[in-house]
């Protein structure tokens, strides 16, 4: 059997164009956290942001959007959301999508604290700083492996766990699962630019709420 490199991209793929889609999808997100309120529930949260999604300019969606609330921010993508989850006055919620634009895959998401619970306000800082934190250490050219036991450090050292459930994963041209796809944490070696996401997702030490943040690494 053909076996491709993690690195693969598709015959259409090029770099100004994903890093254009980044952009146009990371301003959709923007769009679509202020289109949230406390007292939605995730299933109109979630209808929502598909119509702001296509009324943007998605072509169609390599996974489908995906909006967590309050406890449920500590759950991966896979994991069902408990029924009939309503944003408090004073939560936590976080959005992750998938567009496609221009035959190239998006992927971008973040979390957000509404009203005044310390707690939530503090694990977005958290989760932004992180973020932050290990994408400066991906820039000194260092394996996936690595850069996942430094995230681990990072998120101790703000007093939260990191969930070692999600560690980062491939995208390209659509469908980029055609040519290529792998774990960033597992990468063994240097992720190029353009065509892997960092993702963090940390959980708060006593409480039910976590955080989560994605981009593609440029």
């Amino acid at each position: 059997m053909l076996q491709h490199s993690p690195h693969a991209v598709g015959p259409h793929f090029q770099l100004i164009t994903m890093q254009q889609a980044q952009q146009w999808a990371l301003q959709l997100l923007a769009d679509i956290a202020a289109a949230i309120r406390p007292g939605m529930t995730e299933q109109a949260a979630n209808a929502l942001a598909r119509q702001l999604l296509d009324a943007g300019g998605a072509e169609q969606h390599w996974h489908p959007p995906i909006i967590r609330f309050g406890q449920n921010t500590c759950k991966i993508y896979s994991e069902a959301s408990a029924p009939d989850t309503i944003l408090g006055d004073d939560d936590v919620f976080f959005i992750d999508i998938g567009p496609v634009w221009q035959g190239h895959e998006a992927d971008v998401g973040a979390t957000y604290a509404v009203g005044a619970s310390t707690a939530a306000h503090a694990i977005v800082r958290a989760v932004d700083l992180v973020f932050e934190q290990v994408a400066a250490k991906w820039r000194q050219g260092v394996a996936g492996t690595e850069l996942y036991a430094f995230a681990e450090e990072s998120a101790r050292q703000q007093g939260y766990q990191l969930n070692h459930q999600i560690k980062g994963h491939r995208v390209g041209d659509f469908p980029h699962k055609l040519y290529a796809s792998g774990t960033l944490g597992d990468l063994a070696g240097d992720a190029i630019p353009g065509i892997w996401v960092l993702e963090i997702q940390l959980k708060h030490p006593t409480l039910p709420i976590g955080a989560f943040k994605e981009q593609v690494l440029f």
